[in-house]
C-alpha cells in the first residue's frame, strides 16, 4: 500500500450548526397564528384567497364561525360554507361580561356587525379527536369571529372548554411583516422607535408606566433612568443595580414585591409590572467601548456611548461604562463564579411593562453587540411606548407550557379576592398569585393553626385535566405507575409519571368519577402533554382535555377541618357525607343544601394533617369560601399561606417538584417508591424496565436530617462525609413542633442508613459545617394517623 504524503481529510465543504429550536421565533412570511382560549373567541381580517386552518389542540371542543361583509352583514358564503348555527355559542360568550372580550366587542360595534339574524358555521364537537384540523378559503373579503365556546362545567362532568389554533396563510403577502407591532396595551402617550444600535432618552411622569418591547427578538435592551426633580438640581444619580441588589435581595427583576429598582439615594424609581420573558441581566455593566477594545475592535459602537450621546442634553455626565438594566440580555453567573451568555429568550414582541415612581428622564438603547450571540447575531429594533397612569395593568409574568405555546400571563384565581380581603402579600406561583403569607398572624401562627385547628388556603394552580373514553383506563394504566385497574369509582389515589428512563414527569392525584372517566390532577401542564402524546402515539380511543380554568380549589386542612365542613357540605344518600369520607375518597356533594353550589370534596392534602380540598367552578369560588369561613369561625379558622405550606409539608415528608424530584430522580429516589408497585402490577407502564434496574441497583436515597444546630439548611446545601460530598439537602426548616431543625436530603445509598452522622455544609462547604444524622421520615406523624383520622 503506497503512503501518501499528504494527510487524510474529510471531503467536501463544511456543514452548518445544527441548532434546534422547539419554539419558533417567528412564522415565515405570510403565515399567522391566532391561539382561541377555551370560552374564548377572535376577531381576524381576511381577503380573498386566505386561507385558515383551524385546529381542536386537545379535542372535543367545539368551534364557531362568523364571517361578515362590509355592511356588517353575517354571510358564510365569505369564507365558502353554508349556515349552520346561529352563532348561539359566539353569543353567549359575549353576553356572559368577561373582560377578556372587551376588545372583541368593541371590534363588532365599530363594524356595526348584525348578529340578531348571525348566520355561523359550527365545525368540530364533544367526541372529535385531539389534533383534528379543518380548512376554509377565503372567497370574499371581510373579516370573522373564530371561537371556542362552551359553558361551565359541571364538578361531575368533563365537557371543559379547551384552545383551538387558527392558521392564516394570507394571499397576498406583504412586506412589511418584519418589525410589526402588537396593539398597544392602551392608549399611547409615547410612541418611540429605538433603531437598531442606537439609543434614545424620553420623559416618563410619575405614575404612568412605560413598556420597552424587543420588536423582532432576541434583541438586548440596556435601560437607564434618573429622578428628573435631581436632574433640576444637578444631580445625574442613575439607577443602581448595585443598590437595588441589596435591598430586594434579588439577582433578576420580577414583579410583585421585589420588583422595584433604586438610585444610589435608595430613592425607588420604577417598578417591573408585566414581564412576558423572565430572563434578563442585573449585574453588568452596558457593553462600552473598553468591553470592544479588549476583543479587538476598537471604534465599536455600544451602549454606554449611545447613552452619553442621547443624554447629553440632559444635564447628566458623561461615563465610561453606564450601569443599567439589561433587558432580555441572556446571562448567569455559572457554577465556578464565571459570567457566561447566550442568545436572549425574547421573542418577537416580548416586552416589559414598568411603573414610573417619581418623573423620571430614562434612556434606552438597541444593542450593538454583532460580536458574540447577545443579541441572536441579527441586531434589529427596541420599541418605547408609555401609557398613562390612568389606566390599571395586571401584575404578571409570562409562562409558556411547551416551547411553541402562546405564552399566559400571571392570572388571579376565582379566590384572590377573598383572599385579598386577608392580605396583600401574593407571590406568582405556576402562572397564578397566590398568597405567600397573612400580615394578620404570620406564618408560624398559620402553621400552628394547621396543626391544632384549622386552614383554608388556595389551591387552585393544580393542573386539572379530564381523561376520557373508552381506552382512558389503558392510557391511565400504561402512563402512570399505580395500578389503575384496582382504582374504584368514588377513590383517589396518589401516582407518580414517569418517562422511559425512569426520570419523573410528575406526582398527583387521579379520581375516578366513572368506569371510562378520571380527573388527573398534577403540578404540571406537561403531563397533561404527555398525556396526550401518548395517547396519539397509540391511537388510543381517548380525550384529554384541561380543565384547570373549569374547575379551582381550596384545601381546608387540621384537626377541626371535618368539625367545620359537616356544617356546610350537603351529600345526596348516593354519595357518603363528610363523617363517612375515608382517607383517599372523594364525594360530589353541594354546599347549603340539596339545592346548593355543586362541589367535589376530597379527603387529600398537602399538610399531614385531617383535610380536605373543595372543588368548585370558578363562578360560584366565592361563595364556597364565604360559606366555609362562616362556619370555620367558631373552629379558630384561619387562612394560610405559601411559605406556612412550605413547612408543614416538609415536616410531614411530602415532595415538591424540583426540589425532592426531577426528570432527573425516580420515585425510589424521591422517597416515592410506594407509588409503584412493580411486584404487584401486571400490566406493563411506561418506565418500567428502567425503574426495575433503578431500584434493584439504586445510587441515592431521600432521607430525613435531624440538624444539631439552630442554623438555617435550605434547598441546595451539600452533605458531607468528611471532605467527600455525599449528597444535597432537598428542603429544610426549623420545625415548631419538634423544637429542632430538620430536613430532608437526597445521599448516596453508602451513607443512607439510619443513624449514620453527616455534615451538612454551609459557605463553601468545608469553612462551615453543620452536624446531622440520618433519621426515617416524615418527621412529623410517620405512620399518617392524623391525617387517617
Amino acid at each position: 500500500m503506497s503512503q501518501s504524503p499528504y494527510p487524510a481529510v474529510a471531503a467536501g465543504p463544511p456543514r452548518p450548526s445544527l441548532i434546534l429550536r422547539p419554539g419558533q421565533i417567528a412564522l415565515p412570511p405570510g403565515m399567522e397564528r391566532h391561539t382561541i382560549q377555551g370560552n374564548g373567541a377572535v376577531l381576524i381580517e381576511v381577503e380573498a384567497g386566505d386561507t385558515l386552518t383551524v385546529r381542536n389542540v386537545e379535542g372535543g371542543q367545539a368551534c364557531e364561525l362568523l364571517a361578515w361583509d362590509k355592511a356588517g352583514v353575517t354571510d358564510p358564503g365569505i369564507f365558502g360554507e353554508t349556515s349552520n348555527s346561529n352563532a348561539a355559542g359566539i353569543k353567549a360568550l359575549l353576553a356572559e361580561g368577561d373582560d377578556s372580550l372587551g376588545a372583541l366587542r368593541r371590534g363588532l360595534a365599530r363594524r356595526q356587525v348584525q348578529l340578531d339574524q348571525a348566520k355561523a358555521v359550527r365545525v368540530f364537537g364533544g367526541t372529535t379527536p385531539a389534533g383534528t384540523e379543518q380548512a376554509f378559503n377565503v372567497v370574499r373579503d371581510g373579516a370573522m369571529v373564530i371561537a371556542a365556546p362552551g359553558g361551565p362545567m359541571l364538578v361531575d362532568g368533563h365537557d371543559t372548554a379547551t384552545p383551538l389554533t387558527v392558521i392564516v396563510r394570507r394571499a397576498t403577502v406583504r412586506p412589511a411583516a418584519k418589525s410589526q407591532l402588537a396593539d398597544p396595551l392602551a392608549d399611547p402617550v409615547l410612541d418611540l422607535r429605538v433603531h437598531s444600535a442606537t439609543a434614545e432618552s424620553y420623559f416618563v411622569k410619575a405614575g404612568d408606566y412605560l413598556q420597552i418591547i424587543d420588536v423582532d427578538g432576541r434583541q438586548c435592551t440596556d435601560f437607564q433612568c434618573f429622578s428628573a426633580r435631581k436632574l433640576d438640581k444637578g444631580r445625574d444619580h442613575p439607577l443602581d443595580v448595585t443598590t437595588t441588589r441589596t435591598l430586594m435581595g434579588a439577582s433578576y427583576p420580577m414583579p410583585g414585591l421585589h420588583s422595584k429598582y433604586y438610585d444610589q439615594d435608595m430613592e425607588p424609581l420604577v417598578e417591573v409590572v408585566q414581564d412576558t420573558c423572565g430572563r434578563h441581566d442585573a449585574f453588568a455593566l452596558a457593553c462600552a467601548a473598553k468591553y470592544y477594545d479588549d476583543i479587538g475592535y476598537p471604534g465599536h459602537t455600544n451602549c454606554s456611548e449611545n447613552f452619553n450621546h442621547a443624554l447629553s442634553d440632559k444635564g447628566v455626565t458623561p461615563r465610561a461604562g453606564w450601569m443599567a438594566i439589561n433587558f432580555f440580555f441572556n446571562t448567569a453567573i455559572d457554577a465556578h463564579g464565571v459570567m457566561v451568555s447566550d442568545e436572549p429568550w425574547s421573542r418577537p414582541g416580548d416586552y416589559v411593562l414598568l411603573k414610573a415612581l417619581t418623573d423620571i428622564v430614562c434612556v434606552s438603547s438597541a444593542c450593538p453587540d454583532d460580536t458574540t450571540p447577545a443579541n441572536g447575531w441579527n441586531l434589529t429594533d427596541i420599541h418605547v411606548r408609555t401609557y398613562s397612569g390612568q389606566h390599571k395593568f395586571s401584575r404578571a409574568i409570562a409562562r409558556r407550557m411547551t416551547p411553541d405555546s402562546e405564552p399566559k400571563m400571571t392570572r388571579e384565581t376565582s379566590f384572590h379576592s377573598s383572599f385579598a380581603k386577608h392580605t396583600r402579600n401574593f407571590v406568582e406561583y405556576r402562572g397564578y398569585w397566590l398568597a405567600n403569607s397573612f400580615a394578620k398572624q404570620g406564618p408560624i401562627d398559620e402553621y400552628w393553626a394547621c396543626r391544632q385547628d384549622a386552614v383554608i388556603m388556595d389551591l387552585s394552580p393544580l393542573r386539572k385535566f379530564e381523561v376520557t373514553g373508552p381506552d382512558s383506563e389503558a392510557l391511565l394504566q400504561y402512563t402512570l405507575t399505580r395500578d389503575v385497574k384496582k382504582l374504584g369509582v368514588g377513590q383517589v389515589v396518589y401516582s407518580a409519571m414517569c418517562y422511559e428512563h425512569g426520570g419523573m414527569i410528575d406526582d398527583g392525584t387521579l379520581l375516578r368519577l366513572g368506569k371510562d372517566n378520571f380527573r388527573w390532577v398534577g403540578g404540571d401542564d406537561l403531563s397533561g402533554e404527555w398525556l396526550r402524546e401518548t395517547a396519539k402515539k397509540l391511537g388510543l380511543n381517548v380525550l384529554v382535555r384541561s380543565s384547570t380554568d373549569q374547575m379551582h380549589n381550596i384545601a381546608v386542612q387540621g384537626p377541626k377541618s371535618r368539625d367545620i365542613l359537616r356544617e356546610v357540605i350537603w351529600t345526596s344518600p348516593l354519595q357518603p357525607s363528610i363523617e363517612e369520607l375515608e382517607w383517599f375518597r372523594f364525594a360530589v356533594a353541594r354546599i347549603g343544601g340539596g339545592n346548593g353550589i355543586p362541589v367535589v370534596v376530597s379527603r387529600t392534602g398537602y399538610t399531614g394533617e385531617l383535610g380536605y380540598e373543595i372543588w368548585c367552578h370558578p363562578r360560584d369560588a366565592e361563595k364556597v369560601f364565604d360559606a366555609i369561613w362562616e362556619a370555620g369561625q367558631p373552629h379558630g379558622l384561619k387562612p394560610m399561606g405559601l411559605q406556612a405550606l412550605d413547612m408543614v409539608r416538609i415536616e410531614a415528608g411530602l415532595i415538591f417538584a424540583d426540589y425532592e424530584f426531577s426528570d432527573q430522580t425516580d420515585p425510589f429516589e424521591a422517597g416515592i417508591g410506594f407509588t409503584v408497585p412493580l411486584k404487584s402490577k401486571t400490566d406493563d407502564f411506561i418506565g418500567r424496565e428502567a425503574l426495575i434496574r433503578r431500584k434493584e441497583n439504586p445510587q441515592t436515597k431521600l432521607v430525613g436530617l435531624d440538624i444539631d444546630a439552630n442554623v438555617d439548611v435550605g434547598h441546595g446545601d451539600c452533605v458531607h462525609v468528611g471532605r467527600a460530598q455525599i449528597g444535597v439537602v432537598t428542603s429544610g426548616m426549623r420545625s415548631p413542633v419538634l423544637n429542632k431543625t430538620i430536613a430532608l436530603a437526597r445521599l448516596d445509598v453508602t451513607h443512607a442508613a439510619i443513624g449514620t452522622e453527616v455534615e451538612i455544609g454551609k459557605l463553601d462547604g468545608h469553612a462551615k459545617r453543620l452536624p446531622a444524622r440520618v433519621v426515617a421520615f416524615a418527621h412529623y406523624d410517620p405512620q399518617k394517623t392524623r391525617p387517617r383520622s
